[in-house]
């Protein structure tokens, strides 16, 4: 992403990734209160791309595709995802910083490896989804950040294309091709905020 926003010599672009597999808005929120590298980075950051949500609210044996099970986790998302917004503008506190919210095509299985667990699967990931993507664009209205629609890139407009292409193997996580599109997604909102 860091090249496709740089125009040498004018204009360097270095990118560090802070990210941390498996990390919830928790985890996310203590990093940014308590991590003395992940502070430092932010502090000097121009642009800070955020994308948490998914992990509060990961498939569990015990709720299973009660859509209900997962809800009270939705106003706890929504607090810290609040809350690590907060902390950013706070850490960048003297410099301009723009924030970037990215939201999710499926916070469970996506594409061909849903429908293989079910109908049930399905429509309830579809449901959890749509009930964390509504607080991360809301967030971002809220906050002045920027708002990344990942569902539209993988999906299509109108959220009707099979996503399998974009996935790895474990049917979860993103492939080459699907970070490339997240990537382009995230670039034109950047370069669209800021007017490069």
């Amino acid at each position: 992403m860091g090249k496709d926003l740089a125009a040498p010599p004018e204009r360097a672009v270095t990118v560090a990734n802070e990210a941390v597999g498996g990390y919830t808005t928790n985890d996310v929120l203590a990093q940014l209160k308590s991590n003395p590298v992940v502070i430092d980075k932010v502090r000097t950051s121009d642009v800070v791309e955020i994308e948490i949500g998914a992990n509060d609210v990961a498939y569990s044996g015990s709720c299973g595709t009660s859509v209900a099970c997962y809800q009270p986790t939705i106003p706890v998302v929504e607090q810290n995802l609040a809350a690590i917004v907060a902390r950013v503008h706070e850490l960048t506190a003297g410099h301009q910083v723009l924030v970037v919210l990215l939201d999710y095509w499926s916070v469970w299985l996506g594409g061909q490896y849903a429908t293989a667990q079910g109908d049930a699967y399905v429509t309830a990931a579809a449901d959890v989804t749509h009930q964390v993507n509504t607080v991360i664009k809301t967030t971002a209205s809220t906050t002045n950040s920027a708002y990344v629609d990942l569902a539209a890139a993988f999906k299509g407009p109108d959220y009707t294309y099979d996503e399998t292409h974009y996935l790895t193997t474990d049917g979860d996580h993103p492939n080459a091709a699907g970070h490339q599109q997240i990537a382009a997604a995230t670039v034109t909102v950047v370069k669209t905020v800021l007017h490069i």
